[in-house]
């Protein structure tokens, strides 16, 4: 009895001190070196490595491998992705394809780029480019569009043949995006952008505790736009003023010298 316990006391204790290793030994989707872009891509929507605006993101992989990565994106501008693949030195020809998701998980369609490429034999690397349409801030229920939010890159090669799976490949992906101005601006807003929430968290006393959604640690560096302002509005109000101005003119221009003199009749 008592050399059965010493032994089940030993496997715990070697099950505690290798559960911790075992744990840290395994890469996490969000590394990067020094706080600077990150050198891994997640394995699933869930596991999207987040990439800021500006930054090139790596990620080491295997042909055959789905790889993905988020970004914010904020109503207003045009986001444009594009991904190199550096491909091994001896390899089949293959086709790369990059996918773009918004928020709802909703595949959007690239404005214009090469979303998806071959590669021929042997050649070095690939390179493919999506570019979005306008984020809009607010759109139908029913329509396809844009909306501001967390956006998901797939980066994956399609067709491969069965020689080629499994063969290393080295990606970058990089996000950037262009600001359109007051003429992509729409009469409405969301009421908070599609970020995923990644748990909960309770708020106040045992009385009154409330719950709050944690929501992605990634957004915009100038933060959320409220969706009603734009330049749009700078516009309107010139316009305003032009119109106003061309009035008062007309009207000076056709009021004539007063009231016409009155002649006496028979004079």
């Amino acid at each position: 009895m008592r050399i059965t316990r010493v032994v089940s006391g030993a496997l715990l204790a070697l099950g505690l001190a290798a559960g911790p290793a075992a744990a840290d030994s395994s890469p996490s989707p969000s590394a990067s070196e020094e706080g600077g872009a990150p050198t891994l891509a997640g394995t699933s929507f869930r596991t999207a490595t987040e990439v800021e605006q500006g930054q090139t993101a790596t990620a080491s992989a295997s042909t055959g491998d789905y790889l993905y990565w988020s970004f914010p994106a904020d109503a207003g501008r045009r986001p444009t992705v594009k991904a190199t693949v550096k491909l091994p030195d001896t390899h089949a020809a293959e086709t790369w394809q990059i996918d773009v998701y918004d928020g709802l998980r909703r595949r959007q369609a690239c404005q214009y780029g090469a979303q998806t490429r071959t590669a021929a034999a042997n050649t070095a690397s690939v390179e493919l480019t999506c570019v979005l349409r306008t984020v809009r801030a607010w759109s139908e229920q029913w329509a396809d569009d844009p909306l501001p939010g967390t956006y998901y890159i797939r980066l994956t090669a399609v067709d491969v043949p069965t020689s080629d799976l499994g063969l290393p490949v080295g990606a970058e992906v990089r996000v950037d995006s262009k600001d359109i101005g007051g003429s992509a601006a729409v009469d409405g807003s969301l009421a908070r952008p599609l970020v995923p929430g990644a748990g909960v968290i309770s708020q106040g006393g045992e009385e009154e505790s409330t719950k709050e959604a944690l929501l992605a640690s990634l957004e915009p560096s100038d933060g959320w736009a409220s969706g009603w302002w734009s330049d749009r509005w700078v516009w309107t109000a010139i316009g305003g003023v032009l119109a106003a101005l061309a009035g008062i003119g007309g009207y000076a221009l056709t009021r004539g010298a007063g009231r016409p003199v009155r002649v006496p009749p028979g004079a």
